[in-house]
């Protein structure tokens, strides 16, 4: 038993020991995640900046992104660098990814580590191949999101959890399994969030800001895309695109975009749901969600992409029609086969 009252697996323990050694032991630390950060990316590094602030670590946030406006209640003062994010890379002591296993989901900044190779450590709970640079890693694909596995790294480092720490990695388990509702959702995350509720995280205050502050431009695109789905229910298959210009138009981000795909995934009998979606330089982003025992990181990595048995991303060069048509064809191929490739 640990300090924080959830037990922590053996391997989990020994990578955290690892992982926090590099991180106290550096002058200066950048946190970064993946392009188009998501709650849990964004909650995790909050969540591990207040810790290294803690230590006396110097520390900033340096993203390839910008942070979403839905998540600028969790930032503190100082704390995001992202604007200037090459420059961070370029004089950190060491670089600490969160939620990301492939060092190209940095972006521009991939160009910029593999350039300087500085010290590297990362934290994730993603499946697939790691591909980053050499370095002390605390990867447990079966942790319920990478907030988690910060919550354990506090643990076993014995660092006590602020309510700022709570709040920032309440954000990272509450989004990553859909408000608790995905099949992600395990009784070893609800006690993680019971141990961070008790440090005085408010669900409710949380929600509105996440959930239910959402610009009018959001839900027009909902609609928007909303009217592009189309149903295959012989194969259980639905799909939603995003018009090339909707995000212009109605003065939307790729963040807006989040949970649209649940949609789609939520008739019934469907058994696999896709959303296609323009992201610059000729290529198209693609995501899969899946009900049941389909394995969507399986079909994502037919793709060069990744992530989990219910949720996988990939990317794609191509025109929308022709990235449609090659990864429907293979969707509907993998419907009806599992993972056998014909």
């Amino acid at each position: 038993m640990n300090p924080n009252g959830v037990p922590v697996p053996h391997e989990r323990a020994r990578a955290a020991r690892d992982v926090a050694a590099a991180l106290t032991g550096a002058q200066h630390v950048v946190l970064t995640t993946h392009v188009n950060a998501d709650g849990d990316g964004i909650g995790s590094e909050i969540g591990l900046w207040h810790l290294l602030r803690a230590r006396g670590v110097s520390v900033t946030i340096a993203n390839p992104t910008r942070i979403p406006e839905r998540f600028n209640f969790l930032i503190p003062e100082g704390a995001d660098a992202s604007a200037h994010a090459v420059h961070e890379i370029e004089r950190a002591d060491i670089v600490a990814s969160l939620d990301i296993g492939d060092i190209s989901r940095l972006g521009n900044l991939a160009t910029v580590i593999n350039a300087r190779q500085p010290p590297f450590a990362c934290i994730d709970h993603h499946v697939g191949p790691i591909r980053l640079p050499a370095g002390p890693y605390l990867i447990a694909p079966d942790a319920t999101a990478t907030a988690e596995l910060v919550f354990d790294l506090a643990s076993i480092a014995g660092w006590p959890l602020t309510p700022e720490v709570a709040q920032a990695l309440y954000v990272g388990l509450l989004t990553d399994t859909g408000g608790f509702r995905f099949s992600n959702t395990t009784a070893r995350a609800l006690r993680v969030a019971a141990v961070l509720l008790e440090q005085g995280v408010d669900p409710e205050s949380i929600y509105a800001s996440v959930y239910a502050s959402a610009p009018e431009g959001r839900v027009r695109l909902l609609a928007e895309v909303l009217q592009t789905l189309v149903v295959e229910q012989d194969v259980g298959l639905a799909w939603v695109s995003v018009p090339a210009d909707a995000l212009r138009r109605h003065e939307a981000t790729p963040d807006d975009l989040d949970g649209i795909v649940e949609f789609p995934r939520s008739i019934a009998g469907v058994k696999l749901a896709l959303l296609f979606r323009h992201i610059g330089s000729g290529r198209i982003k693609v995501s899969f969600r899946s009900m049941g025992e389909v394995d969507v990181a399986v079909l994502a990595n037919q793709f060069g992409g990744g992530g989990h048995h219910r949720a996988a991303g990939a990317s794609l060069a191509g025109t929308m029609a022709e990235v449609e048509d090659k990864v429907l064809t293979a969707a509907r191929r993998f419907l009806v086969n599992g993972d056998r490739q014909s």
